[in-house]
């Protein structure tokens, strides 16, 4: 089964410093049938403006990825890790047992968009830990480029304490490319720019995305040319 969710569907909220826009049940906004997908639990498209952010706030028990479109946002945590991170680099961070972090925008002129992905851990009472990997944005140009997994694999990724692997592509105009999994996994796919047709018959559009469940075989085509994200999950 393939579901579309168009991007006019997420929540989206408007706090001046923070612009969001929710794909799943977060804060204030609860949808029963919209909790999550397998593991995964949130994905919110956060634009934050410049020299504001989220203050210092706990997290337990979540397996939360960073990836950022443009700009740059300053991690800070209670395990003492203090980074920045930019396009072409991925955060993730373990909550486990409890963690206290913030992130801010430190530029004083450009606002920064990324993407905040949290997912369920496949084990509890984890040791809280950081990790930050940056990636070539050539090497995920007409394929798929692991950046986030719990397989060992030969591209350098960032590992989470979980099923899945997340995959960032950029397809050039008129290119497509193929996608097989095993059996009884799903797939999450999320558009950053650009078009995007899945099996030719579900055409997608910038911050539109896909929940595709007993489907093994992707076909993925483009016209003008797209960014995308997909997450092969349990």
């Amino acid at each position: 089964m393939i579901n579309v969710y168009k991007a006019d569907s997420r929540n989206g909220s408007n706090h001046g410093w923070l612009k969001t826009y929710h794909s799943f049940s977060f804060a204030n906004y609860y949808d029963p049938d919209n909790v999550k997908f397998g593991s995964m639990r949130v994905l919110n498209d956060d634009i934050v403006q410049p020299e504001t952010g989220f203050g210092t706030h706990p997290h337990r028990e979540m397996e939360i990825v960073s990836i950022v479109l443009r700009g740059k946002l300053e991690h800070q945590d209670s395990t003492g890790t203090t980074q920045i991170i930019k396009r072409g680099e991925i955060q993730r961070m373990s909550a486990g047992t409890g963690v206290v972090h913030s992130e801010m925008n430190p530029s004083s002129t450009e606002y920064v968009n990324f993407l905040q992905i949290w997912f369920e851990p496949n084990e509890r009472l984890l040791q809280p830990s950081y990790e930050q990997i940056a990636y070539n944005e050539e090497s995920m140009k007409n394929t798929l480029l692991p950046v986030v997994s719990n397989q060992s694999l030969p591209e350098k990724i960032a590992y989470i304490h979980q099923d899945l692997t997340i995959y960032l592509s950029e397809l050039e105009a008129d290119k497509s490319l193929q996608y097989t999994q095993e059996p009884n996994r799903r797939m999450f796919l999320f558009v950053i720019e650009g078009d995007l047709t899945v099996n030719e018959d579900f055409a997608l559009k910038r911050r539109d995305s896909v929940r595709i469940t007993d489907v093994t075989n992707l076909n993925l085509q483009t016209v003008s040319g797209t960014q995308f994200l997909l997450i092969d999950l349990y």
